[in-house]
């Protein structure tokens, strides 16, 4: 699990949906973009929830792990979608974080 901390909030949700974010809100700052997004979110009671982000240029999201003791939050629609729209922006393709060779490269960066 992720807590993604925007505009001083935290929004808790599951790991693949918060790389996702992130990855999307730096393809939309990259060419001067902003957009509103609605992600699934976990409430502190452990129901589940969304929340609407607008994400561009001028957004400062940090994304934790965190132990929270409930199930992994998993949305396939939600992470295909924006990593659909994050493709759109960057044609040039992106690393597939599937791959286990980049988790290794990345964990050593």
């Amino acid at each position: 699990m992720k807590s993604i901390i925007y505009a001083h909030t935290e929004l808790l949700t599951g790991d693949a949906i918060a790389v996702a974010v992130l990855h999307y809100g730096a393809a939309l700052a990259d060419n001067g973009l902003a957009e509103t997004i609605e992600i699934p979110i976990l409430e502190p009671d452990g129901s589940r929830s969304t929340a609407l982000m607008l994400i561009g240029p001028a957004s400062q999201i940090v994304a934790k792990g965190v132990q929270a003791g409930l199930e992994e939050l998993v949305d396939t629609d939600v992470v295909a979608e924006l990593e659909r729209r994050t493709r759109m922006l960057r044609p040039e393709g992106m690393a597939d974080l599937g791959d286990p060779g980049y988790a290794e490269w990345h964990s050593e960066a």
